[in-house]
């Protein structure tokens, strides 16, 4: 770029000189009438550049001609002879450049170039620096408005839901309220059977002193009396209305999809024998466990082989028997574990067997045998009542039936059922999802429906019983022996209450 404006600068003095010295010429052509000159511009030779013109003009010079053309630029013009055809030859000298100090200017203004090129080029990478951090601090800034919103959309919410989940506690909680009050009057019930019994001693003792002999025969009818009223009292408090159904507990998984587990709940503490009966079908195999450990781990101790086959899974063991459906019929058969031998069999009378009235998982559950704190129960259905439930309380030694209640709900549309303190209650299905959706009391034969939701954890229960015992309930799901545990509400009448 410098050697082209000095080579352009050059041109143009050369030009300008050229435009002077002729316009000299033709004033002095002019001027004197005769001859012909030669002019002949001569520039100072240097190593870079050398520039020559010759002009010629009409004019003759007697002598010599000198003049200075551009006192600025230092250009001199003379003439100094003729020649043989009388023309004059006149001589233009230029003045003498530096072109080395030119070079040297001309090389600091390109290295000054270089350097505001060098600094232009860094000011854009900074400017294309700062303008790429300026939109990273921009979407930085906008990440974190975005972030303040959602912390306190965070915070505002967990204290929505501490707020919530507080206030679903309290209402759980609000219905065990009345069952703490009632507690608090069993403590005081039973604080008064103490007392009466402290009492009780006490007389005995003054009796004692003041006979020296006890009247035994009325001594025994108090203390019955007292046993009785404690009897009375301790069964109201294990009886209630159903609450609520937790779990459920995982005891083991082995077996089919369909089958049978249970204890006695009217064994003593120290009897915890588990029975074991696989499928709905075509099996008389009873297998025995002397306690819930054995039976976890798999070490059986007794197989038992019945008369006769089963049907379904609705079994139960009460007070050292075994009742059960005999197969393709509707008679119950009792069946002694201590003698081995059937002790007992009724037909139920008009009661659907074989798939005719089952549950709605099907699998010959017609007749569903249970005990519960009021005794032995058989729930079926008949013709005569629509297919709708009926309810029998049997007499466990001879299984005849001591009263029967005859209900409204369809037994097909029954997942399963269990009775608790002489109240059937009735699930809806057999699925995920199932819950208790209808009771029956037989205490005043009347029924409700309700809602009292439980977890299926495995999607199929073909078995489940409650045991008074343990107040648990017994289930197969699935191939899988669970036990849910219930919670029951207590209302208890004291004798000062009637």
């Amino acid at each position: 770029m410098r050697a082209l404006v000095t080579h352009l600068w050059v041109d143009s003095l050369q030009a300008r000189l050229r435009a002077q010295v002729r316009a000299e010429v033709r004033e002095r052509s002019h001027a004197r009438k005769s001859g012909k000159c030669n002019v002949t511009i001569i520039t100072h030779s240097s190593r870079r550049h050398q520039a020559r013109a010759v002009a010629r003009a009409p004019f003759r010079i007697p002598g010599v001609l000198f003049a200075t053309i551009g006192p600025k630029e230092g250009w001199q013009v003379y003439s100094s002879a003729q020649d043989a055809d009388g023309r004059c030859i006149c001589t233009v000298v230029a003045p003498e450049q530096n072109l080395c100090s030119r070079d040297a200017k001309s090389r600091q203004l390109r290295q000054l170039l270089e350097k505001v090129q060098n600094m232009s080029q860094s000011i854009e990478v900074l400017n294309l620096r700062t303008q790429r951090d300026f939109q990273y601090v921009m979407k930085m800034e906008n990440q974190m408005k975005g972030l303040r919103t959602k912390f306190r959309q965070i915070e505002e919410d967990r204290k929505t839901v501490m707020a919530r989940n507080f206030k679903d506690r309290m209402d759980e909680l609000q219905p065990l309220i009345p069952v703490l009050e009632q507690y608090k009057t069993d403590t005081k019930l039973i604080s008064q059977f103490k007392e009466e019994i402290r009492n009780l001693s006490a007389v005995l003792t003054g009796i004692q002193d003041e006979l020296g002999v006890y009247d035994y025969d009325e001594l025994y009818q108090r203390v019955i009396s007292l046993e009785s009223r404690l009897r009375s009292c301790m069964s109201k408090l294990t009886c209630g209305k159903l609450m609520k159904i937790t779990g459920p507990v995982t005891i083991k998984t082995s077996g089919t999809r369909f089958g049978a587990w249970m204890t006695d709940p009217m064994a003593s503490s120290r009897n915890n024998r588990v029975w074991y009966m696989d499928t709905y079908t075509n099996s008389k195999v009873v297998r025995e466990y002397k306690a819930m450990t054995d039976f976890v781990s798999g070490q059986e101790s007794r197989t038992y082989y019945l008369p006769f086959k089963w049907a379904g899974t609705n079994h139960v063991v009460f007070n050292g028997s075994l009742y059960y459906n005999k197969e393709q019929s509707n008679i119950v058969v009792r069946y002694s574990f201590e003698t081995g031998r059937v002790l007992a069999q009724r037909a139920l009378e008009y009661a659907g067997f074989h798939n005719v009235y089952p549950y709605t998982w099907g699998g010959f559950s017609d007749i569903d045998l249970m005990a519960d704190e009021m005794g032995l129960w058989a729930v079926y259905a008949t013709n005569q009542n629509a297919g709708n439930i009926v309810i029998s309380h049997l007499e466990p030694e001879t299984l005849e039936p001591l009263s029967t209640w005859n209900t409204e709900y369809s037994k097909r549309n029954a997942g399963e059922s269990f009775m608790i303190c002489g109240t059937l209650y009735v699930t809806n299905s057999h699925l995920t999802g199932a819950k208790v959706y209808y009771s029956y009391d037989t205490k005043t034969s009347s029924y409700e429906y309700v809602d009292i939701p439980f977890h299926n954890p495995y999607f199929h229960i073909s078995m489940l019983d409650y045991n008074a015992r343990e107040r648990a309930l017994y289930a197969w799901n699935n191939g899988h022996q669970v036990i849910f545990n219930v919670t029951l509400y207590h209302v208890i009448k004291t004798e000062d209450d009637s």
